[in-house]
């Protein structure tokens, strides 16, 4: 026999010990071992020891096959706990792929239970059930493995009969015991009281009733509405449970989940127990009901919470959310609904300026149908004739709405039309000023403009130096006298000495003297009684709105036009 090739080493690994390692499988601590041990010797002693109690009715088996998955089930694990001590038959029976996977599973559990050596565990990981070590013998599927080996485990040990789950059957485990209910989802008062106890949410009360954090029992036994809304939980044993948003808004482990794993199936919680949302937005008459539409959205969110599919902080904003988007009627602000006869009441609730509450009336006036704008500035256009904000100021609302509502609330509040008003509503799209600014400082230029319009001409319609002294009105109405002093002395000629005269008529020619040469001052202190019959008129007509000024304006500058030599206004 020739001899093999010499082994090849390399440089460095002299002494070193190859090792291999397979994915799942770890060294067992002297704990886990000793666990095992006694788990598969308790098992060995009756096989049968992790079953459930049987409390609901099991079905036939026949000739053609069982109706009854369990009942299937409990024929072959009677044949396989007789062969318990048989460890070359429950080989046998662990590595066959005909026949039920529990009955395997216990097969390959016993043939662990006769052997010495248990140093070497596979790993079972799951995000729901935990971690868990197990002996890996035979085709079994791990989660029988590990749930027939944890028997002893309130949650582990439903992992064996996820088949029969399936198949529409029960099972409830809770630390003091473990029933099969057959067909129908009837779990325990015991299984009911240990699982809240157990739940990531810490509750009051005895008994029916509990409550979270929030509430009390008197709102959960009468069913009273709060302000922010709160979950209620009606189990089939007759317990109650009311669970407020705040408690909701802090759990460590999903609030459903913490409850359906200590039952199979877990996606039925909803069969045990009935969750319902009790809340209403504010302002709603006690006397109408919720919109039906809304009420089948809040069965759907909650249908999905209870199979585990939607956290616990969405649910109270998800429900809201689903009451208020399906009003057909009024004004729906944040958790606030108005009547459409109320629409005072609606404006005042709103956040902002007197100006900015205008114009969305002016909005309001101008919909056809609804409106619903989003918090993230979507406007979405309704059929129903309901205004449904999400916010609850009116300046992140006219942002939304400005691009097809902001030249109605120019021409509205302003008459601004035509060029004029494409340009204002033009450089507010781009700025995106504060609305309560941008309305005031616009009803402040507007306001001034229409005032300057009362007077009868046009400054550059009047002769030198009538049109100076009618551009200085115009600048002492809008900005203040004290704007028009450097006005006042950059005049030229004529407009030289009507400066002076200015300055004369608002007694500001202390300091200013030397600006000014003789001619300009003498001319200039001729035509100050004039010219201030002009500002008074001016005064009266555009600050006092006194109308009637105008007639005086106009003879004080006919007066002013006459002490001047200029000719007279047209």
């Amino acid at each position: 026999m020739a001899k093999p090739p010499a082994e090849v080493r390399f440089p460095g690994d002299k002494n070193r010990r190859k090792r291999l390692r397979v994915r799942g499988i770890k060294q067992a601590s002297k704990e886990i071992q000793r666990r095992l041990e006694k788990n598969l010797d308790a098992l060995l002693d009756n096989p049968e020891g992790f079953l459930p109690e049987i409390v609901g009715e099991l079905g036939k088996v026949s000739l053609f096959g069982s109706k009854d998955p369990m009942a299937l089930t409990l024929r072959e694990l009677e044949i396989v706990s007789s062969k318990r001590n048989d460890v070359r038959w429950l080989k046998k029976r662990m590595g066959k792929r005909s026949g039920g996977d529990v009955a395997r599973s216990l097969a390959g559990s016993l043939v662990a239970a006769s052997e010495e050596d248990l140093s070497t565990v596979s790993v079972f990981k799951s995000d729901v059930y935990g971690n868990a070590s197990y002996l890996k013998r035979g085709s079994g599927r791990p989660g029988h493995l590990v749930g027939i080996q944890n028997f002893n485990h309130p949650r582990l040990r439903l992992l064996v009969w996820d088949d029969h789950a399936k198949a529409g059957q029960y099972f409830f485990s809770w630390d003091g015991g473990f029933v099969f209910t057959g067909f129908e989802p009837s779990p325990p008062s015991e299984w009911v009281s240990w699982t809240l106890e157990n739940i990531s949410v810490d509750l009051q009360g005895e008994a029916a009733c509990k409550w979270s954090i929030g509430l009390s029992e008197e709102i959960v036994e009468t069913g009273t509405v709060t302000p922010e809304g709160w979950l209620r939980l009606d189990f089939s044993d007759g317990t109650a449970v009311g669970l407020s948003q705040a408690a909701l808004a802090k759990t460590d482990e999903p609030l459903a989940r913490s409850i359906a794993v200590s039952m199979m199936p877990p996606n039925k919680l909803g069969e045990v127990c009935e969750a319902s949302w009790v809340w209403r937005p504010e302002g709603w008459p006690d006397d109408r009901p919720l919109p039906e539409e809304g009420m089948e959205r809040v069965g759907e969110v909650l249908g999905t919470w209870l199979k585990m599919s939607l956290e616990d902080n969405v649910v109270s904003r998800a429900c809201r959310a689903s009451i208020l988007n399906s009003i057909p009627d009024g004004f729906v602000v944040g958790n606030n609904w108005f009547s459409e006869e109320d629409r005072d009441g609606f404006l005042k609730h709103m956040g902002g300026t007197e100006d900015e509450r205008r114009a969305l009336s002016c909005v309001l006036d101008s919909v056809d149908g609804g409106l619903h704008v989003r918090s993230d500035g979507v406007v979405l256009e309704l059929e129903d004739p309901v205004i449904r904000l999400e916010e609850s100021s009116c300046h992140p609302v006219l942002v939304s709405l400005w691009d097809d509502y902001g030249a109605g609330i120019l021409d509205a509040m302003y008459n601004l039309t035509g060029e004029e008003a494409e340009k204002v509503h033009s450089r507010q799209a781009k700025r995106k000023q504060g609305f309560g600014a941008f309305l005031r400082e616009l009803n402040d230029t507007l306001s001034t403009a229409m005032r300057l319009d009362r007077l009868p001409w046009d400054s550059d319609a009047l002769p030198d130096p009538l049109s100076f002294a009618d551009r200085l009105v115009r600048k002492a109405a809008d900005d203040g006298v004290a704007s028009t002093v450097s006005m006042a002395r950059k005049g030229r000629g004529l407009e030289s000495a009507m400066g002076w005269a200015w300055l004369m008529v608002h007694e500001r020619t202390e300091s200013d003297a030397w600006r000014f040469d003789e001619e300009s001052r003498d001319k200039g202190g001729d035509w100050v009684p004039a010219l201030t019959a002009v500002w008074d008129a001016a005064k009266a007509l555009l600050l006092e709105d006194d109308l009637d000024s105008v007639a005086d304006y106009r003879s004080s500058m006919e007066w002013l036009a006459e002490v001047s030599g200029s000719g007279s206004p047209p």
